[in-house]
């Protein structure tokens, strides 16, 4: 790996800047001898960005499928839906994600609209909140859904008035009753969806993600992309948890994790995977009314969602992993989910030895005021997805109405969490949304979309400095790296990104067009 010597830009080190910056055997070095020399061109030079909370392999998986992301009607995903069943005539079932939940009243897909297109072949297709999935007729009789089956215990089958399955499931139960008789894909295939994984991160600046939701089987798909030279980024593995089976499962992700360390040891390959983390989902989303709340939802006096976990079960569940020596992470989105999220890790750390354990609580949508500053007072790392921060139809058109407009400008208190001691972190809940960070951070520092409408709790605005920390150095001290990456000084690893401008010097509103021209992960470039 030659030495490299960045020059003729600026170089903001996370704590200051820099005219130069030089790298040998992949760490950042005082001097380079015989370096190649890389031209800014006057650009931007920073550490490279963390995702604190993705599903990587998803993203990727979702390339082999009907491209429907992104569509902006049913008619054109039903078209897409048409055109990839027909070049794919073998395929048993056609998989795809991910639709916009927002383009239908409530979100309630009519199976009927996908029988025109695939009458004959089971179709499944994930919503982008990736807690809903629409399926055809074919679908839902393959899983015996018909009128008289009743709603599971995590789950909702939505109804026509007369009472058969209309044809959209919410939540884990539901979901699974068709998920789970979707082949599997091969090993290669799911190489495959982390290399493509790879590329979007690249080309956006990422060099490691926490993976918030991994299956046991996922593992040998990160080892083998490793071993083959495909997986561009560092990764560590979150497990979920399952509420109905959480004891039986310490000993099989201790294990897992063991595993992961050997065999990259044993193979001499990059240490780029960990798997350090359990992933607990504390409830569901607001959207869909099934995040867990401490008053009823607006739209639902009769609901306050549902909760995945019982929060007793919850307590005992997280305060069993921390003591194994995981860093818990948990969805929560909430104010009831937040709260027995925050009850859970108050457990683990009045029960268990102390440690340097820094939980998680991922997404943070929703938080009553008095669990506000027990955030700082536990340790908690907020992580938040920036890009949500905004009133897109998704807020408009779903959250909003749920929740009463009192409620609804509660959301995503990142500026009060922060002042408060908070440490946050920046992820992007990819393929949920856009994995892009300068998106985010344009979001994060404006609460406006990208049309420019005005700001939305503009007191929850936080400065570009504070939003290109919780990207970098925040996911670092999540990841527990900070001694090793998320800003730039000697010794640590060349993980790097290269901005075509300063962003401290942009137009807030513009941030997400400045171009990426250059990622480095330990001095290799991936992009």
């Amino acid at each position: 790996m030659p030495d490299l010597l960045f020059t003729n830009g600026t170089i903001w080190t996370g704590y200051g800047d820099a005219a130069e910056l030089a790298v040998s055997a992949g760490r950042i070095a005082d001097t380079a001898t015989d370096a190649t020399v890389i031209d800014l061109e006057g650009g931007f030079l920073m550490p490279s960005f963390g995702d604190g909370h993705a599903h990587p392999l998803f993203g990727g998986l979702e390339a082999q499928g009907p491209q429907i992301k992104g569509k902006a009607t049913v008619e054109e995903i039903v078209a897409e839906v048409a055109r990839y069943a027909a070049a794919n005539p073998t395929l048993e079932w056609i998989v795809g994600g991910s639709y916009d939940p927002a383009i239908v009243p409530g979100g309630e897909f009519d199976a009927r609209w996908l029988d025109a297109a695939v009458p004959d072949r089971p179709v499944v297709l994930r919503a982008y909140d990736y807690h809903t999935v629409w399926c055809n007729s074919v679908a839902l009789e393959r899983a015996g859904i018909g009128p008289s089956t009743p709603d599971p215990r995590l789950g909702w089958i939505v109804r026509r008035p007369d009472g058969s399955p209309l044809g959209t499931l919410r939540e884990w139960h539901a979901c699974d009753l068709v998920l789970d008789l979707v082949p599997d894909k091969s090993l290669d295939e799911l190489v495959e969806g982390l290399a493509a994984a790879s590329e979007a991160m690249a080309s956006t600046g990422i060099t490691w993600v926490q993976d918030a939701w991994v299956e046991p089987y996922m593992v040998e798909a990160y080892l083998e992309a490793t071993r083959r030279g495909r997986l561009g980024f560092r990764a560590n593995l979150g497990f979920r948890a399952d509420p109905d089976g959480w004891s039986a499962q310490r000993a099989l992700f201790s294990a897992l994790r063991t595993y992961v360390d050997d065999h990259q040891v044993r193979q001499a390959a990059p240490r780029l995977v960990t798997a350090n983390t359990v992933k607990f989902f504390a409830d569901g989303v607001i959207e869909g009314g099934t995040a867990a709340m401490l008053e009823p939802y607006t739209d639902a006096p009769h609901s306050c969602g549902m909760p995945v976990w019982d929060p007793a079960a919850l307590a005992e569940a997280v305060s069993a992993f921390d003591a194994d020596g995981f860093q818990v992470h948990i969805h929560a989105i909430g104010d009831g989910g937040i709260r027995a999220a925050l009850d859970a890790i108050e457990r683990a750390v009045r029960e268990n030895p102390a440690w340097e354990r820094r939980p998680v609580i991922a997404h943070t949508q929703l938080v009553a005021a008095p669990d506000l500053p027990r955030f700082a007072e536990l340790g908690v790392i907020a992580n938040f997805e920036p890009l949500w921060a905004q009133l897109d139809p998704l807020q408009t058109e779903l959250t909003v109405p749920r929740l009463g407009p009192d409620r609804a400008d509660l959301q995503y208190p990142m500026e009060t969490l922060r002042a408060l001691g908070t440490r946050l972190s920046f992820g992007s809940d990819w393929p949920v949304s856009s994995q892009q960070p300068l998106l985010g951070i344009q979001i994060a520092t404006t609460r406006q979309t990208v049309d420019g409408t005005p700001a939305w709790t503009p007191d929850e605005r936080l400065t570009l400095e504070d939003a290109l920390a919780a990207y970098t150095s925040g996911v670092a001290y999540q990841a527990f790296a900070e001694a090793d990456r998320g800003t730039l000084e000697a010794g640590k690893a060349a993980d790097l990104v290269w901005l075509s401008a300063d962003p401290r010097k942009a137009d807030p509103l513009e941030l997400r067009h400045l171009e990426i021209r250059g990622t480095w992960l330990e001095g290799r470039r991936t992009f």
